[in-house]
């Protein structure tokens, strides 16, 4: 019994004289760059430069647009008729006459712009029929 007891090693002795050849770690370490890449871009949040930048322009013509609507809001209330022109902006029931009703007006076009854009026609129009 004791011959039997002698040739079986315990886990940690295995673990201890365990010498991996060079190509079991280099698959290791290709195997683990892999499962890195792909668990960091689809649970990790991860996204490539151009994915990216879209985001970036994407949220700067969203601010863009919000920031030009405010400002035409404020326009629009600023103006010396500007209950008159409410009362009558509201007396518009199709949403495009709205907004050709505010670009004819002006208040939408920013300093340096010919015309204006339609994001912040938009949200001028939208802020106004609530009631801003």
């Amino acid at each position: 019994m004791s011959v039997q007891s002698s040739s079986k090693t315990s886990i940690s002795q295995r673990f201890d004289s365990y010498q991996p050849s060079k190509t079991l770690l280099v698959w290791a370490c290709v195997v683990t760059a892999i499962a890195t890449i792909v668990i960091g871009f689809s649970w990790g949040g991860w996204v490539t430069g151009g994915t990216s930048s879209k985001a970036a322009a994407a949220a700067g013509d969203i601010a863009r647009g919000e920031l030009a609507s405010a400002i035409c809001v404020e326009r629009f209330n600023a103006a010396p008729d500007a209950s008159a022109k409410l009362i009558e902006f509201k007396a518009m029931t199709e949403g495009y006459k709205q907004r050709q009703f505010i670009e004819a007006g002006g208040w939408a076009t920013m300093p340096g712009q010919t015309s204006a854009d339609s994001r912040s026609v938009q949200g001028c129009t939208t802020a106004l029929a609530v009631g801003t």
